[in-house]
């Protein structure tokens, strides 16, 4: 009996070992940056059994079998479909400014679509005005509308944007609502999807959270974008969900949150619809790709008008091409760089780029809220202020709520926006959505917007930060080995 217990103890540490080692070749064998390799290996080798399964949960970007099968199989209507979109030249943008030229130029080399012109825009930054603005566009509209968000949150106004989509639904309007299934957890409890459903809205549940799934497909994948198409011609997309800050996480302790969205008409609509049909067929394999632009309603004229480029991330999507636009966007700022985002937990290459554009002397701010809903992404940020101060970068507090807008704008003509934040979730994991603007004027609107929220915020002093209490800096630190993780 002794012998037996002797070889199933050797049995037992020889397994136990064999996948630590199976873990850890699969970690170094997967192309990726080496602080979050390490980073990996370490939780790992420090809580084995944890590590591993938490790796298997987390550590690969698994969309799934089914959902993989899906976009490989729609890849070739969508070129086909892009092909026929591209012989409509007069709406693409033919010349870019200096300071957005490379940027164009990387977005259409890496998804095969350049900047669209002829569009029209307006920046939203009150909910009230958002959600009124939605409500009155969604009653107006004839044929078909494509809504996708993260969260949504029944309460205030976002109610009546539900009446009004049922409206809609009941007079024969195509009406197709995508939500995440962890972000609107508390609206797929509620009576709505019920009620919306019996009026004729097509109802889809993306990225389902189950335990019966989770060594199939990665859990923390998650559907970021907020996107509304109406009938193939007006769309809005930022950083706002489907809430009213009145009654969304009142008691987070941080105030209200603070978004901007963007009203769009014209030929932009269009390319949003493609990645809206893209994730619709991943999700349910129903194909539903857009019809080409009308060009009856152009609503400026072909010459001119707001150049826009759409990227699209995430799992199927061109790989790191937010990050690569970002790290392009950086390096061509020449007088000044405003960034706003509610969680800074920036790639190495991303926090180089941003304190070598301070460093050759360019202007640069980050904004980012005092008080931040995730502790864990609050903590790990501040351990990269006191490079960025060091470096030159001017670094807001804003004390005005939680400042929920993700923004980047160089020199006040190239202006990023959309709903990716600068941590490694949004960069490298979630399917996100940004547009890029070439236009002075909007540039000027969002400057004003951005110093604002500068008005409403308290700048870091290099000398007070560096003074912190030394507690602090260790758990400063301590969040900052999980970073590459958040």
């Amino acid at each position: 009996m002794t012998i037996l217990y002797t070889v199933i103890n050797w049995l037992f540490l020889f397994g136990y070992w064999l996948l630590i080692a199976g873990v850890t070749l699969r970690v170094m064998m997967k192309r990726r940056a080496v602080p979050s390799a390490m980073a990996w290996l370490l939780v790992i080798y420090i809580f084995p059994l944890v590590g591993i399964i938490t790796y298997l949960l987390f550590g690969e970007l698994n969309l799934g079998k089914c959902r993989i099968e899906r976009s490989k199989a729609l890849w070739l209507s969508v070129s086909k479909w892009i092909e026929n979109f591209k012989s409509y030249r007069c709406i693409f943008a033919s010349e870019n400014s200096e300071v957005a030229r490379a940027l164009f130029q990387l977005c259409e080399h890496r998804q095969v679509i350049g900047g669209l012109k002829g569009n029209q825009m307006q920046l939203l930054t009150s909910s009230d005005d958002a959600l009124r603005a939605l409500v009155h566009d969604i009653s107006l509209a004839q044929n078909n509308i494509e809504i996708v968000f993260y969260i949504w949150k029944i309460g205030g106004l976002v109610d009546k944007v539900a009446e009004a989509l049922m409206a809609a639904a009941r007079r024969g309007v195509h009406c197709r609502l995508m939500l995440d299934s962890a972000g609107s957890m508390n609206f797929f409890r509620s009576s709505y999807p019920t009620l919306m459903r019996a009026a004729g809205v097509n109802i889809v549940e993306a990225l389902h959270v189950s335990l019966l799934r989770v060594f199939l497909r990665r859990m923390d994948l998650r559907q970021h974008r907020k996107m509304v198409l109406i009938d193939n011609y007006l769309a809005y997309t930022g950083s706002m969900n489907m809430v009213d800050p009145r009654f969304f996480k009142q008691d987070a302790g941080v105030g209200q949150w603070i978004d901007i969205i963007a009203r769009m008409e014209g030929p932009v609509a269009t390319a949003m619809g493609i990645i809206f049909s893209f994730d619709w067929e991943i999700e349910t394999g129903e194909r539903i790709l857009p019809p080409p632009p009308n060009m009856n309603l152009m609503p400026f004229e072909h010459t001119s008008g707001h150049a826009i480029q759409v990227i699209s991330s995430g799992p199927c999507f061109p790989e790191g091409v937010i990050h690569q636009a970002l790290l392009t966007s950086i390096y061509a700022a020449r007088k000044q760089l405003i960034i706003t985002t509610p969680y800074l937990v920036p790639s190495d290459d991303l926090l180089h780029a941003i304190c070598t554009a301070a460093q050759r002397g360019v202007e640069v701010h980050i904004i980012i809220p005092r008080h931040n809903d995730s502790i864990f992404v609050g903590w790990a940020s501040r351990a990269f202020f006191a490079e960025l101060l060091e470096a030159g970068v001017l670094i807001h507090q804003f004390y005005g709520g939680l400042l929920h807008s993700k923004s980047v704008l160089v020199d006040e003509q190239l202006s990023l926006l959309g709903t990716v934040n600068l941590d490694m979730r949004s960069l490298w994991l979630n399917f996100e959505i940004t547009l890029v603007i070439d236009d002075n004027d909007f540039g000027n609107n969002l400057a004003r917007i951005q110093k604002e929220y500068i008005a409403r915020s308290q700048l870091i002093e290099p000398q007070a930060w560096s003074k912190r209490p030394y507690w602090q800096r260790i758990i400063e630190h301590l969040f900052y080995f999980f970073s590459p993780l958040l």
